[in-house]
């Protein structure tokens, strides 16, 4: 795979986790909602979506670092992140705790974020480019 797409696909998930990290520590209600449709809010949950919230927006900005350490080192843990990733909102879809609409879109969010992540991985693995990674 060429450099230009590994770089592309770091950039896509980048803007993916920065994205989903803004709405979990600015705005959780959006994504409970997506889970729950009782009236109140489980204060535990937005807790929770806020400490995933700037979790990922502060790997999303190692992704968009210039080369070196903490770039690559976003690039190497990205495909166990997003696994561990897919493999809960998998889970929680063949749970039947959330809606079959909610449960397919977290686990397609979650596939695209884990293909983009194996490309980013697997060009580095690959040898192409590695200077970019130092």
């Amino acid at each position: 795979m060429s450099g230009k797409y590994r770089d592309l696909a770091r950039v896509l998930l980048a803007l993916i986790r920065l994205i989903n990290g803004a709405i979990g520590l600015f705005a959780p209600q959006l994504i409970i909602k997506r889970f729950d449709d009782e009236e109140e809010e489980p204060e535990v949950a937005r807790y929770a979506l806020r400490m995933f919230g700037i979790r990922t927006i502060l790997v999303a900005i190692d992704l968009l670092r210039p080369a070196g350490p903490d770039r690559s080192h976003a690039m190497r843990v990205a495909p166990i992140v997003h696994a561990s990733d897919l493999v809960a909102a998998s889970l929680a879809a063949k749970s039947g705790r959330v809606a079959s609409k909610t449960g397919a879109m977290i686990v397609a969010i979650s596939a695209v974020n884990t293909l983009l992540a194996i490309i980013i991985w697997t060009g580095r693995n690959a040898g192409k480019h590695q200077s970019e990674d130092k």
